[in-house]
């Protein structure tokens, strides 16, 4: 083996090595971001199910989870495969960026694609991508602009860090424009259940269960602004110690009309009935997704922006066609979009020219 190779070897086990180090501190981000825990204190990490601190050496990225068979050391709770599998996902792609860019460039992505890891992760288990990422990845993608032009293709920083900044503004515009476009098209789903159903709402702290027959989930998932407007057209219904019959109920985010009474949703503790049929609000997409397309805008400009709206669009659409023809979606499930828009941004990272190339090809007499 020659002095160069040994060269590049060591720096490309370096990387996969750096990346899953990185990629166990992205397991602690993606757990406590979404819990408004901070990822510093406690500085050690712990299991989520016991809290036993877990020390240095049951903490070794890869080797750990395989070595304890993903169970925890203290209390035998298994560990989620996702902790392995973010570990080996950043590793491999610290390593792809280091063998394709410039070992500028590389850094920079370093940053970048471990924001995407970290939000993937956290939107497929939450639904929102936390400002920590989405604003916090937009200012360090202009930043890094303005420090590297050449991320994007220029020479003068002040150019750079316009074209970063306009990038994002033009992904979160865009996707804005989709969001209000979308609300106003597609903001209401009505649902005729085949039988009548019965539903509860009831008070958790500042928010509620929502149960219509085997759906369930929290109040506040429905509701993503003071417009909104939910129908539930009732055979019977209890409010509290009220009760009525053939009735329409109509809830805002804060409040329930039936008729002319209104009763605050802050005063009511439990609400159940019998449902016939529901008009429910929906959004194209949540506001996390605009701060993080800008974030994906500012580091990798506006061509980046195009694509990971389209690939981000047709990889979403794909998936939610496939579980609904599988029957795998109820009617209020939700799909994330930020891991497609992730996604969407790493094939223009990796594939972008080509993909660019091809398209001017199909354009050209």
């Amino acid at each position: 083996m020659d002095t160069l190779t040994a060269y590049e070897l060591v720096f490309r086990v370096f990387a996969f090595l750096l990346g899953a180090a990185v990629g166990s501190f992205l397991n602690v981000c993606i757990y406590r971001l979404p819990r408004d825990l901070s990822v510093n204190q406690p500085r050690r990490s712990f299991c989520p199910a016991c809290k036993a601190p877990i020390p240095w050496h049951q903490n070794v990225p890869l080797f750990s989870w395989l070595a304890l068979r993903g169970k925890c050391a203290s209390c035998g709770s298994k560990i989620a495969f996702r902790y392995f599998a973010v570990e080996l996902l950043t590793g491999l792609l610290f390593l792809a960026l280091w063998l394709v860019f410039p070992w500028q460039i590389a850094l920079v992505y370093w940053v970048f694609v471990s924001l995407l890891v970290a939000a993937t992760f956290i939107d497929f288990e939450h639904f929102i991508i936390p400002d920590e990422i989405t604003i916090g990845g937009t200012i360090a993608g202009v930043l890094a602009s303005l420090a590297l032009p050449a991320l994007m293709g220029e020479v003068s920083r002040l150019r750079a860090g316009a074209w970063s900044l306009g990038a994002a503004a033009l992904g979160y515009a865009l996707l804005w424009l989709v969001l209000e476009g979308g609300k106003k098209a597609f903001g209401k789903r009505r649902i005729r259940l085949e039988v009548p159903t019965p539903f509860s709402w009831v008070r958790q702290g500042d928010d509620a269960e929502f149960v219509v027959g085997k759906e369930r989930g929290m109040w506040s998932d429905h509701f993503a602004r003071e417009s909104d407007l939910m129908l539930l057209h009732c055979s019977e219904v209890q409010v509290d110690a009220r009760r009525f019959e053939n009735v329409t109920l109509e809830f805002h985010y804060n409040h329930l009309t039936i008729g002319d009474e209104s009763f605050p949703l802050d005063q009511v503790d439990r609400i159940s009935g019998v449902v016939r049929e529901l008009q429910i609000p929906r959004e194209a997409m949540g506001r996390g997704d605009l701060k993080f397309l800008a974030a994906i805008g500012a580091f990798l400009g506006w061509q980046a922006v195009l694509c990971a709206i389209f690939a981000g669009s047709l990889l979403g659409s794909l998936v939610g066609l496939t579980s609904m023809i599988l029957g795998k979606r109820e009617w209020s499930g939700k799909i994330p979009f930020g891991p497609y828009l992730a996604l969407g941004a790493l094939i223009w990272m990796f594939f972008g020219d080509d993909l660019l190339g091809w398209y001017v090809g199909l354009l050209a007499p």
